[in-house]
């Protein structure tokens, strides 16, 4: 049986809300124009494969702010959850797996059925 770690509640919270913050800051990225200045548009064929892009309008000063502030909170709960006091009874090879099963731990384990 895989072996489990008593994960404090704060360290799960902080780890739920890095992936919201993450998830969120993609979706986000995906909706903004390629480039943060507006630029032509181009289109190169010389590498290995073709490169397109459309001319871009850039990012508003909103859009920046809102990429910042996320970008912010990202480094701030990543600093919490690898810097977290819980990594101090954790050693060796243990810490590893705990890091990489705490990535997967949903932050409220499912209720029991029975």
């Amino acid at each position: 049986m895989a072996k489990t770690y008593p994960f404090p509640s704060d360290l799960l919270a902080g780890q739920e809300e890095l992936h919201q913050v993450r998830a969120e800051l993609l979706a986000l990225l995906k909706r903004l124009p390629w480039s943060v200045a507006p630029l032509d548009g181009f289109s190169d064929d010389n590498g290995w494969r073709k490169v397109e892009r459309p001319a871009s309008p850039g990012w508003t000063p909103d859009e920046q702010a809102e990429v910042e502030k996320l970008r912010r909170r990202e480094r701030e709960l990543a600093v919490f959850v690898s810097c977290h006091r819980f990594w101090d009874e954790v050693t060796g090879a243990d810490r590893v797996d705990a890091r990489s099963r705490l990535k997967h731990t949903p932050a409220t384990p499912p209720e029991d059925a029975s």
